[in-house]
Formats: structure tokens, C-alpha cells, sequence
């Protein structure tokens, strides 16, 4: 049976895909809490390893929750590029710059992992491998909400200074010890179009392996 293919679908889906861009800066407005419950739904629809649904969520919408994890993180920040010898007016530009781009942003999600559900092994290399899948796993789940949001007109931009400080965050949040900081998204209503990327040809990232 030939396969039958739905090209408006596909381009419908392929557009999304290819106009969506990492905005940071929004309109001063609330996003309704239904659609981020929606934009979450989409989320926890992605694919995981073992089905394990290793993707954990923070949401903040109140100003003080997000000005007391922008400060903490910033001071983190502060500490490590002056001990890095980075100039202190360069720093202090760098610090502010992330505190607007989190307590500015309508909500913020704080987006975590968890390995407690993960398959165990004794070896250390397959260890690894399971805590890398709960990760991919997880930053399905992060596509999943970008694009949603931005299917729906809204925007929104992956930030991964977590890593960087992730016990700051978990202690701030008063996260479960299992959870393990991996990114902020922020999402708003757009307040500009975001940079246009660029992207390389399929012929420098691809390789096909035909068969003789």
C-alpha cells in the first residue's frame, strides 16, 4: 500500500519549526495560566527513554519569586567571572543583564531533571549513559514547549546559566534533591521578531549511507 503522505500538515509543522526564534524581551502581559498548563501539556508529550518521563517543571509568575532566583543566580555569576578576572564593569553589565531577562519575563519556567527513575548499573559507563538519556529526554520535552509557543503567537527563549549554578537554584527553589537544574525558558508575548539564524546546508551535517 503506497504511503500516503499529508504535505499541508508537514508544511504547517515545518513552518513552526523554521520561524520560531529565541525572543527575550516581552510585552509586559500576563500569559494566561491555562496556556502555560496547555504549553506544558505539549511538553510532557515528547518522547522519553524507557517512557520514564524524567522531565521536572518550576513555574514562576509572581515578581518576588523570580527577582530572589535572578538575584541568587547573579550573585553566582558575580562570584565566578570576577574570580575568572573578568573587568567588573563588564560583570556588573552581564549580572544586570540576566536579572532583567528573568524578573521581565511574564513566567519563567525552571526545568529539571530527575535519574531517580532511570534503569541502574553497576558500571560507571552505563551510568552515564542513563543520566545523559534523562537529559535528551528532557530537552525533548523543552522543543516540545518552544514550539507550542510559538505556534500559539507567544515567545520564548532557552537560557542554560543553571548548569552553572545549579545547588544555587535547588537551594532557592528548595527543590527535592533528585531534581537537577537544567535551564530556564522565559515566555511572553513577543515585544520584538528576535534575530534571524542562519543554519548550514543539510550537506555539512548530514551523511547518508547508501547501500551498494
Amino acid at each position: 500500500m503506497p504511503l500516503s503522505i499529508d504535505r499541508e500538515q508537514l508544511d504547517t509543522i515545518a513552518r513552526v519549526i523554521a520561524t520560531r526564534r529565541s525572543v527575550r524581551r516581552y510585552a509586559q502581559q500576563p500569559v494566561p495560566p491555562e496556556i502555560v498548563d496547555e504549553l506544558l501539556r505539549c511538553a510532557v508529550n515528547a518522547p522519553s527513554a524507557h517512557n520514564r518521563q524524567p522531565w521536572r517543571f518550576v513555574v514562576l509568575r509572581e515578581f518576588r519569586s523570580k527577582a530572589r532566583l535572578a538575584e541568587a543566580m547573579g550573585s553566582r555569576l558575580r562570584a565566578d567571572r570576577l574570580k575568572d578576572g573578568d573587568p567588573e564593569k563588564a560583570v556588573e553589565a552581564d549580572v544586570t543583564r540576566s536579572y532583567e531577562r528573568i524578573t521581565l519575563a511574564p513566567v519563567v519556567i525552571v526545568v529539571a531533571s530527575t535519574a531517580d527513575e532511570m534503569d541502574r548499573y553497576l558500571d560507571a559507563a552505563r551510568r552515564q549513559a542513563e543520566y545523559l538519556m534523562a537529559i535528551q529526554s528532557t530537552a525533548m520535552a523543552v522543543q516540545n514547549l518552544l514550539l507550542a509557543a510559538h505556534s500559539a503567537g507567544l515567545a520564548g527563549c532557552w537560557m542554560c546559566a543553571p548548569l552553572f549554578c545549579a545547588s544555587v537554584v535547588r537551594t532557592v527553589l528548595e527543590l527535592p534533591a533528585d531534581w537537577q537544574p537544567q535551564a530556564i525558558v522565559t515566555l511572553g508575548i513577543p515585544a520584538s521578531k528576535g534575530k534571524p539564524h542562519v543554519r548550514r546546508p543539510l550537506m555539512d551535517v548530514v551523511r547518508y549511507l547508501e547501500e551498494e
